[in-house]
Formats: structure tokens, C-alpha cells, sequence
């Protein structure tokens, strides 16, 4: 299985904050990779860190190969790296069909981008019957949805899912989590950051533990679901 991305000893500070500290792990073709931990681990400035959005004092993050230590955020998009944010952050006064098209902004071919959205209908159908709502009238998990749905506008090989289920009612949790694996099974790889580490776990092919800024522990997902220290700190069992 190839390696699509790679990040090696990844140091961030905040100021005088050292947020990650050595940071090492990877993604292959076709995974789902999950990072689980508590509140303040690194997880999201991780995410940040591949997208561009922060830059790395030490370390690197190659995607195919490729350097992306000082690639900027708009091209590391273009190469096939989307991120969909903590908290949704879609556009709210625009309807649902120019939240997606805000989503293909870096794309040239115009023909393809239609096709991009009936596939991105056909994995979240509530977001055709809304087309023409503003998007901040949509409920929690619609608006999720609509998050995910923009980002898959862009084509990504890579998606970078931050807290997909926060805020959700049990019953859309479930149903965001069965629609991540349906997008995985269709070709893209994804990189899931999320505080609910059992469902993350059940669906992820490999994990990673972060702690204060470091990998704590990592293997299948499936092992670190019976993993002793796991179960007491992140699953409560």
C-alpha cells in the first residue's frame, strides 16, 4: 500500500506554547487513519498544520512525496488535501448549492464540477432537497453534511475530517459515520480527528493516541479498541 502522506517529527508552538512536540505517523492509499486523544492534544492543530493554515518550527509533511512544510494553503488544496473544519463553518447566507460551488473554487473544469455535485447528492441526499435554503437555516447535521459535501467538491485524494460528530444527536452521529466510510469505499483516503473515540475507532483501518502534543500509542484501530489504557481513558470502560 503506498504512502500518501507522511509527517515526521512535527514541532508547532503558539507562541511560547509548544503544541506538538515530535509529532510522527501516516497515511496510506485508501485508509481511514484516525487521531483520538482528550481536549488539547494536537489534534486539530495537526489538521491545521497539514492544510497550511499553521507552519511547522520543525519536521515535515510530504503528501506523494512532496514537501508541504512551505506550500501554501490554496495549493496544498489544489494538490488534493481538503480539510473540513471543527464546527461546520459553512457560509451561512449563502444558499446550500453556493456553499458546494465555494467548495470547487480551485477547479478549471467545469463540466466535471455538476458531476462532483450529483456524487456529492447521491451521499448526502437531504442537501438536494435544500439546494436553494440559506445554508444557516439548516439544522446541525445538515449543516455537517453541507461541510462535508463542500469539501468533497474539491476532489480531494486526502479529506481531513475535524470533529465530524460534535454537537450531533446519537442517530446523525451514526448516520455522518456510516456516509465517512461510504466516501472512503469510493476512493478517498481520510484523515479523522474526533472526540468520539468508539465510533472513530470502528471505522478507522489504523489510530493514533495523542497526549500533550505526542503519539502516545498507535496501531489497528480494531487492537486499540481492546487496548486497556484506551478503554479507561477515551471510551469509558
Amino acid at each position: 500500500m503506498a504512502t500518501l502522506l507522511e509527517v515526521k517529527d512535527l514541532h508547532v508552538f503558539y507562541g511560547a506554547i509548544h503544541a506538538l512536540q515530535g509529532v510522527d505517523f501516516e497515511v496510506n492509499e485508501g485508509e481511514i487513519v484516525t487521531l483520538i486523544g482528550a481536549n488539547g492534544a494536537g489534534k486539530s492543530t495537526t489538521l491545521k498544520t497539514i492544510s497550511g493554515l499553521l507552519r511547522p518550527r520543525q519536521g515535515s509533511i510530504s503528501f506523494r512525496g512532496r514537501d508541504l512544510t512551505r506550500v501554501s494553503a490554496p495549493k496544498i488544496v489544489s494538490l488534493g488535501i481538503v480539510q473540513v473544519p471543527e464546527g461546520r463553518k459553512i457560509f451561512a447566507p449563502l444558499t446550500v448549492r453556493e456553499n458546494l460551488e465555494m467548495g470547487a473554487f480551485s477547479r478549471r473544469d467545469g463540466k466535471e464540477i455538476q458531476a462532483s455535485m450529483e456524487r456529492v447528492f447521491a451521499s448526502f441526499p437531504r442537501l438536494k432537497e435544500r439546494l436553494t435554503q440559506p445554508g444557516g437555516t439548516l439544522s446541525g447535521g445538515e449543516q455537517q453534511m453541507l461541510a462535508m459535501g463542500r469539501g468533497l467538491m474539491a476532489r480531494p485524494e486526502l479529506l481531513l475530517l475535524d470533529e465530524p460528530s460534535m454537537g450531533l444527536a446519537p442517530l446523525l452521529v451514526e448516520e455522518i459515520f456510516r456516509i465517512i466510510e461510504d466516501i472512503n469505499k469510493q476512493g478517498t483516503s481520510i484523515l479523522l480527528v474526533e472526540q468520539n473515540a468508539a465510533m472513530a475507532l470502528s471505522i478507522a483501518h489504523r489510530a493514533y493516541v495523542l497526549e500533550t502534543g505526542r503519539v502516545r500509542l498507535q496501531g489497528p484501530a480494531g487492537e486499540l479498541l481492546e487496548n486497556p489504557q484506551v478503554k479507561e481513558a477515551y471510551l469509558g470502560r
